[in-house]
């Protein structure tokens, strides 16, 4: 009986499912511009090669103003040598249902002129409004969401404008003292003054790599003092020990002690594992733990960064993007250390070929296991174009596998026909509220792509928690399915120049409930929340009994 349910179900979905040109299965269907979210990024490349140009821009999807679905914000770059005045600013998209969006730029405040990089989303200052932090090369500034669609720029009353090149942020209760203190991985120090000629392999001008310059910046730790201002005390918790080129930060608690961690994706540098002692002081322990590099020493061009438990064992792994010819860094969690377990898990070889910086390790497929999806683009000109953008490149799909491996999905990147385009930052997030998780991609000097989830899916399960809950970031959500404990948790910073759907998604392929759900809360409180039906949406809020929505069935997109 229970193979002949799986069998209807995986029917079903097939016949639902977009199929390509060579009877390939379409995982997304590329939908920005009939959705109203028309944007293009502008890296401002004339002639000079600058490197800043090589790495911009940022994506957010967050619910800016309350209503139960993702908003979209869109950090632009514009050209170096212009005023900020000349240059066509950040984009903010409303979702007015559906996954459709209205540009509401226009008056709402969000249009910092900055030569942008990234952006993070949190609620600083605990009003239950999701507040902005955008990243760029010279001040990042600090929007505060004041509700109805404005905002307004707090940098300088809080203290939080560093001047640098900042790139990936994240807001995270590092001290557990219930507001959200602030990490911002910075890049190197630039300026148009101090650039180099570089060329690349064919012999022609081209960008150049952060070894060239031979300075990385410190990072930035600013502690929320809990009154809607920051202190800086990067070197007060130790975070000036070492120094890289930050690219990619994920906070999360890599070691089981209820205390939040710190990974930084240097590029060309050692990574850093920076571990939280009690709230207060950080120790880097990336090359004790095994993080700090690959198996052979080598320290890689780290870019996107993903974590999530992908073998079920109740604690956290990681995953590294880096450039061509350099194979992803998959680091294993062993408990004290982790093993770079690359290669089994089947990731060694295939991105080898591509650059990657965005990417997220989502269940596309709702089939209870998570896949991976890594946006591309080249820094560098190859002797092989493959299209007349010399740095464009397809992304990457893979799916999941029983046996802890990834395989890679044809078409590639799931899509048909393929887009080929130099992409950057990656959100991901339930747009449209079908329990398909879609992806919102930044192509530098290109259209961004807004992938809508077609794929044959399974039933799922989406958890909500509160806006303004800052306390949240981190909780761990785990429950029985199929006969594994599986556990997904609430974070948002992740992938690269990005912030992602704060809502938590459990795949269920063809189960029709989870059992034995459980939340711990970052402060290692766990609360027991029994079978939980699919389809479901789920709203958690601490000591209370969960408030459960049913959602519609599977569609399969």
């Amino acid at each position: 009986m229970r193979l002949m349910t799986i069998l209807s179900i995986f029917c079903l979905a097939c016949a639902c499912a977009c199929v390509g040109d060579d009877g390939e299965v379409v995982w997304f269907e590329e939908v920005a511009a009939e959705r109203g979210l028309v944007f293009t990024h502008e890296s401002g490349h004339d002639r000079a090669y600058y490197m800043p140009e090589a790495v911009g821009g940022g994506a957010a999807l967050f619910d800016m103003d309350g209503d139960g679905d993702l908003d979209a914000y869109l950090v632009q770059s514009g050209k170096l040598t212009a005023a900020p005045d000349g240059r066509p600013g950040n984009r903010l998209f409303r979702n007015t249902g559906g996954g459709r969006f209205e540009d509401v730029t226009a008056g709402s405040g969000a249009d910092d002129r900055g030569y942008g990089m990234g952006v993070v989303a949190g609620d600083y200052d605990a009003d239950g409004d999701i507040d902005l932090y955008v990243t760029n090369l010279g001040p990042n500034v600090l929007l505060r969401n004041e509700g109805g669609g404005r905002f307004s720029d707090r940098t300088e009353e809080t203290g939080s404008g560093h001047p640098g090149w900042g790139t990936s942020a994240v807001f995270c209760d590092v001290d557990r003292d219930g507001d959200l203190d602030l990490f911002v991985a910075n890049y190197l120090h630039w300026s148009r003054e101090n650039e180099n000629d570089c060329y690349s392999p064919t012999g022609e001008p081209s960008y150049c790599g952060p070894r060239s310059y031979k300075s990385p910046e410190m990072d930035t730790f600013y502690r929320n003092r809990g009154d809607g201002t920051f202190a800086d005390e990067t070197l007060q918790a130790g975070f000036g020990d070492a120094f890289g080129n930050g690219l990619g930060v994920v906070c999360a608690d890599f070691d089981g002690d209820d205390w939040p961690d710190l990974f930084v994706a240097n590029d060309g540098t050692l990574n850093q594992l920076w571990v939280n002692r009690a709230g207060q002081r950080f120790e880097n322990d990336a090359l004790l733990r095994g993080v700090a590099s690959d198996e052979e020493g080598q320290a890689k061009a780290g870019m996107g960064v993903v974590v999530a438990d992908v073998d079920d064992d109740q604690d956290l792994d990681l995953l590294v993007g880096n450039l061509h010819l350099e194979g992803d860094s998959f680091h294993r969690n062993e408990g004290n250390f982790f093993s770079d377990s690359t290669a089994a898990a089947g990731l060694a070889l295939v991105s080898r070929p591509f650059t990657r910086f965005g990417m997220g390790w989502v269940d596309f497929d709702n089939d209870g296991r998570l896949d991976l999806y890594q946006a591309n683009g080249r820094v560098k000109h190859h002797a092989d174009s493959y299209t007349d953008d010399p740095f464009a490149e397809p992304n990457l799909l893979f799916r999941g596998t029983p046996a802890g491996r990834w395989e890679e999905v044809l078409p590639r990147g799931g899509v048909e026909p393929n887009l080929l385009y130099t992409s950057r930052a990656a959100a991901f997030g339930d747009v449209d509220g079908d329990g398909g998780q879609d992806i919102l991609v930044v192509n530098r000097d290109g259209p961004a792509h807004l992938l809508h989830n077609v794929a044959p899916r399974g039933h799922w399960i989406e958890f909500r928690v509160p806006a303004g809950a800052a306390v949240v970031e981190g909780a761990a959500i785990s429950a029985m399915l199929d006969g594994r404990r599986i556990r997904r948790d609430v974070r948002t910073s992740f992938s690269y120049l990005a912030s992602n759907s704060p809502w938590v998604h459990f795949g269920l392929g063809s189960a029709e409930r989870l059992d034995d759900v459980s939340v711990r809360w970052p402060d290692g409180t766990t609360e027991t929340l029994g079978t939980l039906e699919a389809n479901t949406r789920v709203t958690l809020e601490r000591g209370k009994p969960p408030r459960v929505e049913t959602l519609p069935a599977p569609s399969g997109g």
